[in-house]
């Protein structure tokens, strides 16, 4: 163990580094909230006179691009939330209800102009405005690039909160980072992915507002300073820093019809200057702006490889420009109201961390009560731990953030002495608690020893928070069983379970407008702010007219999916066919590989001729690989290449089609979801926390097939076993086949997986590359294979066929697909959010 007086007395590390930058003392920054966000715009009473203002004096001519076009689209919109904006911002200012501070390193917005027109009530205006241009809503949504700001479904669930918590009248506030670059562009060249600069910014965005009189400093690097004053109290000062200025733009996130525009406010980093004149003149170009660039380099691109300790370094330096940036707005806006009286923080305020990203935001929010505004220590822990809310969102204890000690040491020096004091204090309870069991101390500290000491950021965001909340009733579980057990013995009330949700305004009624429409026309339009009321379409299940018009309306976005498919693909999928679809990020643990190795396996039947009854099908993969992990990448390949082979054999192509859609993202899956028939959720179990796509598969219709994991075992208990097809070992029985885990004897024992094996082996999909699918083989027999991809497959395979036969009989099918979006009103991220006011945000 490591004491604070042990730390600080370590001398810095000695990593060399670049030439340092400005350095100046930390000063606190008094700025006051404004009332309202500022623009350069009054609102114009209707949608068609703003746009016509646009037009004509923002452009200054007659003919103007697509996204020019769409640039005053949004800038219009934007102007009828203004005023709606400004009564949000005056009465929030107020503290009229609790304030929450939302904080994610990711917020996968995706486009926002169809879902901003249907929150406002706008569509059909915009619609008829956009006649006068000669041109359509669909065309100019189209035109409007995806704000990529998330990598996958922790981005996505973050967008989906803000939406409920407007929805509901909330006032939370979304704190993020404006990357420049967002989740890379995916590209797909001979079947390898290639990622290319996600530019989203490039033609500027419309919603946002720069809020210059906004801006903070963040402080990196530099050393500590102490004094004690005349009262004998110890002053610590943090001098000589690296300053960045952090920029604030605010984007509305309006709520459902209800008058409410809450903000997400984003980040920018930029630099004290912009360039060292008298270099320049000296002709050092690349010093003189050397500060600018490590400046702005921190929110450049949204996840940097740190493969490297390099991008290590950045990624830290995001997490901490992100946290201190947000809490130094955060404590100007309560002190704009209240003083620095701060005994009534905690009941005004709560800070949910999204993650373990934004845990950071622990010592930083310590350090600026203790070192700015002068409280004591226990006056300004009282407030941290009564103000920090946690939720986890991994299972996978790789995943969960390790910061080597000496390197934040050079990095944040006084944050690292905070949190040695915090650990120190903190294991006195837990020597309190099992007195004399060091192994205990050890395992629950902080600081994890080793040759190089680590920071875990997971256990000081659970020391410091009163709530930490997993995300599906397995995954909760799991972490009080398994991977967070001790803090759950130390504090049980502080463990909670918030099974997570998605927005049944973006994912069924924008982008899914004619199913949204026979639904409204049978329940009424109330289902789009609660959800449950869906349960009433189990009573249409023997309306044969209804039934009918499901299917019409399946087969319709079927053919649309379709005409994606080609363009994007360029394979032509049979909307006649099942589709069976698949799209997430690339990862082991979600077993895309098991998808493709069934694949492979009804490719071998086709080749054998064994077609009778075969029920042709389509199959849809997307996703993401990160760009350090070498193993998705292959699965990336491997997917692609049997495509290749499946889709170019003309004996195949009438039963099996397959797809790698490239570039996945939040505009893709709003044409995917309400297209699908088949929803793969095929996990290891124990390993998906929630999962927020089998959500919108199935709200959308789409059947599932799963195993017994995240929230897929709340979706089987919603809509019924006979309505889902289940697979695979369950959690405990991974567990317990890991013990003795033999993949080779599985093998031999199933036909179909032996021919499957059999024919990868054979380098039947790499002909001209021998061998480059040998780590995939090997990864599949491996005895210690964490995954568990042979031991399922059997059981996955019967499901499909199972799925087959359900498909055989279209009424059946029809009805099951019913009785899933009537099961769905549980899976709103509106009972999600409801569930954090009530247990959690407003119960203190």
């Amino acid at each position: 163990m490591t004491t604070a007086k042990e730390s600080a007395n370590e001398k810095k590390a000695s990593t060399p580094r670049k030439k340092p930058v400005k350095k100046t003392k930390v000063k606190a920054d008094p700025i006051v909230e404004p009332a309202v966000p500022a623009d350069t715009c009054e609102p114009c009473d209707t949608l068609g006179a703003s746009l016509a203002r646009h037009i004509r004096y923002g452009l200054c001519r007659d003919d103007h691009d697509p996204e020019e076009l769409f640039t005053a689209v949004g800038k219009s919109v934007k102007e009828q939330m203004l005023d709606d904006w400004r009564q949000t911002r005056i009465k929030d200012n107020q503290y009229q209800q609790k304030q929450v501070a939302y904080l994610s390193l990711e917020f996968l917005m995706g486009r926002a102009l169809g879902n901003a027109l249907l929150s406002l009530n706008l569509t059909d205006e915009a619609k008829a405005v956009l006649t006068d241009y000669a041109t359509t809503l669909e065309d100019i949504e189209q035109v409007e690039h995806d704000a990529g700001l998330g990598n996958g479904g922790l981005g996505r669930l973050a967008a989906c909160f803000l939406d409920s918590c407007a929805s509901l009248d909330l006032s939370v506030t979304g704190y993020g980072i404006r990357y420049q670059y967002g989740m890379f562009m995916q590209k797909i060249v001979d079947g390898y992915q290639i990622e290319q600069p996600d530019r989203w910014l490039r033609h500027g965005n419309p919603w946002e507002v720069r809020i210059a009189h906004k801006i903070v400093t963040v402080p990196f690097f530099g050393h500590t300073e102490n004094y004690v004053d005349k009262h004998g109290r110890r002053h610590h000062v943090w001098t000589d820093t690296q300053n960045v200025l952090a920029v604030p733009y605010d984007v509305p996130i309006p709520g459902f019809n209800n008058g409410r525009i809450n903000t997400l406010r984003l980040w920018k980093a930029e630099a004290n200057d912009e360039f060292d004149l008298a270099e320049f003149n000296e002709g050092d170009y690349a010093e003189a702006v050397a500060t600018k660039n490590l400046a702005e380099q921190i929110t450049m691109v949204l996840y940097p490889n740190d493969a490297s300790v390099n991008g290590k370094e950045l990624r830290l330096r995001q997490q901490y420009f992100l946290s201190s940036a947000s809490l130094q707005d955060l404590l100007a806006r309560y002190v704009a109201h209240y003083g620095k009286d701060f005994s009534q923080f905690s009941q005004h305020n709560v800070l949910q961390l999204n993650d373990t990203h934004p845990s950071i935001a622990v010592p930083e929010l310590m350090r600026l009560l203790l070192d700015q505004y002068e409280l004591t220590w226990d006056e300004a822990w009282a407030i941290t731990s009564e103000s920090m809310a946690y939720t986890n969102h991994t299972l996978l204890p790789e995943a969960l953030e390790r910061w080597s000690v000496p390197m934040m040491k050079y990095m944040l020096p006084r944050i690292v002495e905070i949190i040695f004091e915090i650990n120190s204090r903190y294991l006195e309870q837990v020597a309190h608690h099992w007195p004399g069991n060091i192994e205990k101390l050890t395992s629950m500290s902080i600081i994890e020893e080793g040759p190089e000491q680590h920071i875990r950021m997971a256990y000081l965001a659970i020391v410091a928070s009163f709530s930490v909340n997993g995300v599906a009733g397995l995954h909760t579980q799991l972490l009080k069983d398994g991977l967070f057990s001790d803090f759950y013995q130390l504090w049980p009330e502080k463990f909670n379970n918030k099974t997570n949700g998605v927005t049944p305004r973006r994912w069924l009624a924008y982008c899914n407008p004619k199913l949204a429409g026979l639904i409204t026309r049978r329940l009424g339009k109330e289902w789009i702010t609660d959800l449950s009321r869906l349960a009433a379409l189990n009573a249409f299940t023997s309306d044969k007219a209804f039934v009918k018009e499901w299917a019409e309306i399946k087969l319709a976005n079927k053919q649309a999916l379709s005409e994606f498919v080609e363009q994007e693909c360029g394979v032509k999928f049979d909307p006649s066919m099942m589709f069976d679809v698949q799209v997430k990020r690339i990862h082991e643990y979600k077993r895309q590989l098991l998808n493709i190795l069934h694949v492979i396996h009804l490719y071998r039947r086709i080749l054998n001729g064994d077609t009778e009854g075969m029920v042709p099908r389509c199959v849809l993969i997307g996703g993401k690989a990160a760009p350090g992990y070498a193993m998705a990448k292959q699965i990336i390949k491997l997917a692609n290449s049997v495509a290749h082979m499946v889709n170019s054999d003309p004996l195949v192509t009438p039963y099996l089609r397959m797809a790698f859609l490239p570039n996945y993202n939040v505009s893709a899956m709003e044409k995917i979801c309400p297209g699908t028939d088949l929803s793969e959720q095929i996990s290891t179990a124990g390993k998906e926390a929630s999962g927020t796509g089998n959500m919108k598969f199935m709200m959308n219709g789409a059947l599932t097939i799963g195993t017994l994991d995240g929230a897929n075992i709340e979706m089987l208990e919603e809509v019924g076993h006979e309505n889902f097809f289940l697979f695979g070992l369950d959690a405990a029985q991974v567990a317990q086949a890991k013990v003795n885990y033999q993949p080779q004897h599985i093998i031999a024992q199933s036909e179909a997986l032996s021919g499957v094996m059999s024919m990868l082996k054979s380098g039947h999909f790499n002909l001209v590359e021998p061998g480059i699918f040998d780590h995939i083989i090997a990864s599949i027999i491996d005895p210690y294979d964490q995954w568990m991809t042979a031991a399922d497959f059997e059981s996955y395979r019967i499901a499909q066929e199972k799925v087959a036969q359900t498909y055989l009989d279209q009424d059946t099918w029809q009805q099951i697909s019913i009785r899933n979006s009537a099961a769905s009103g549980r899976f709103s991220s509106d009972n999600t959010i409801a569930g954090y006011r009530d247990d959690i945000w407003m119960k203190k």
